[in-house]
């Protein structure tokens, strides 16, 4: 039996979101000279993204409470199309500034809500392949969008990478104005207060904290592959988008692995891919002059970060069933704390070339750690989350 249509149209607009997010690392250079900033300035662009996203999550959840599926949709859609708009026109880096906020709480109310949506469109034995399509598209925009937006930049300028988002915005606000139901959630649910009083439980508080290391363990090395490359692969910078471009093709390999198997085998793939994905960060480390294997590692190891982290997003959707309408920004808040801290704790080990890739090893070693401590207190296996 297929998957309904209106999963693919979500995640054509996860997507276009996921092509913003990454795309600027590309871009930032060629930015701050037209806007006359430091590049270290452009990059706050990033950051002002990346915690826009953290607080977005739970706020634009509460305000689209009580909403139907497709207005709250749309609605979140067409502000990130008008900030992407706003972005490409102005002069101004503190409007491009305000407007990168925007988007990020207009990216972060549209993921929460598309995450409760694709849910509620399946069967309970179909949410995890529900899921791999929806977060589908954010590693097709790894593989796809942000090499693609940094080509565009760098031959039409910046504003063109804008545009493009922006325009990509259009069928995906169509598709949901026809695709996704309008009808409305029922009144009859938790209250806003025991919604928020789901983060006491420990099932959920215990998977929140495993997804955000292994997220902070992924994009801690995905924001520095290039430093990789170029130094102890030593390979040209032309090899940094093909890199970047392999872990994305990974990722979207883990992705569909984990919606193949998660609904029956959460357990299993846990148990497995968590060690797996601790000795590839590992072997990453100590293989990473060997240019002839660094891609195959990366391909691997963008498979199992995205396998690990698919489940778990599916795991706290699960335990989060109490809070229906929060349950979504759940997972966008908790995989943004991870996507932030991860680059941050990073930078501070770039001294050794393989520095991340030794961190993400230490945080994947954490999440085993606490899974383990954790799953004995509550009187359970450590792989079950």
């Amino acid at each position: 039996m297929p998957l309904p249509l209106p999963l693919y149209l979500l995640a054509l607009a996860v997507f276009a979101m996921g092509t913003s997010e990454f795309m600027l690392a590309g871009l930032l250079p060629d930015l701050a000279r037209d806007l006359g900033v430091s590049v270290g300035a452009a990059g706050a662009l990033t950051s002002a993204f990346a915690v826009g996203m953290v607080i977005g999550a739970p706020l634009m959840a509460v305000l689209a409470r009580g909403r139907s599926g497709r207005s709250g949709l749309l609605g979140f859609v067409l502000v990130f199309l008008a900030a992407h708009v706003a972005g490409a026109l102005t002069s101004s880096f503190g409007v491009l500034l305000a407007s990168r906020v925007v988007a990020a709480l207009a990216n972060a109310g549209f993921l929460a809500l598309a995450l409760t949506t694709a849910i509620a469109m399946v069967p309970a034995d179909r949410t995890a392949r529900a899921l791999a399509v929806l977060l589908g598209g954010t590693t097709v925009a790894t593989v796809v969008g942000v090499p693609g937006g940094a080509l565009l930049g760098a031959h039409a300028g910046w504003r063109a990478a804008f545009w493009a988002v922006a325009v990509l915005c259009v069928p995906a606000a169509l598709g949901i104005l026809r695709g996704v139901p309008a009808a409305e959630p029922s009144p009859e649910g938790p209250s806003l207060r025991a919604e928020f009083g789901v983060l006491r439980e420990p099932g959920l508080a215990r998977v929140l904290v495993l997804a955000a290391l292994v997220n902070a363990a992924t994009f801690g090395s995905f924001t520095f592959l290039a430093p990789v490359v170029t130094g102890p692969a030593g390979l040209t910078s032309s090899w940094v988008s093909a890199a970047l471009m392999l872990f994305g093709a990974g990722s979207f390999a883990g992705v569909t692995a984990a919606g193949r198997l998660g609904d029956r085998h959460a357990g299993r793939v846990l148990a497995v891919g968590g060690p797996l994905l601790l000795g590839g960060w590992v072997a990453l480390a100590a293989l990473a002059d060997r240019p002839a294997v660094l891609p195959a590692l990366l391909f691997v190891q963008g498979a199992l970060s995205f396998a690990v982290g698919g489940t778990l997003i599916a795991r706290i959707l699960y335990e989060a069933a109490g809070a229906p309408a929060l349950a979504g920004a759940y997972v966008t808040a908790a995989l943004n704390v991870g996507a932030v801290v991860g680059p941050l704790l990073a930078a501070t080990v770039l001294g050794r070339p393989t520095g991340p890739f030794l961190l993400s090893a230490g945080l994947v070693a954490a999440a085993l750690a606490f899974a383990a401590v954790s799953g004995s207190r509550r009187g359970g296996p450590a792989s079950r989350c």
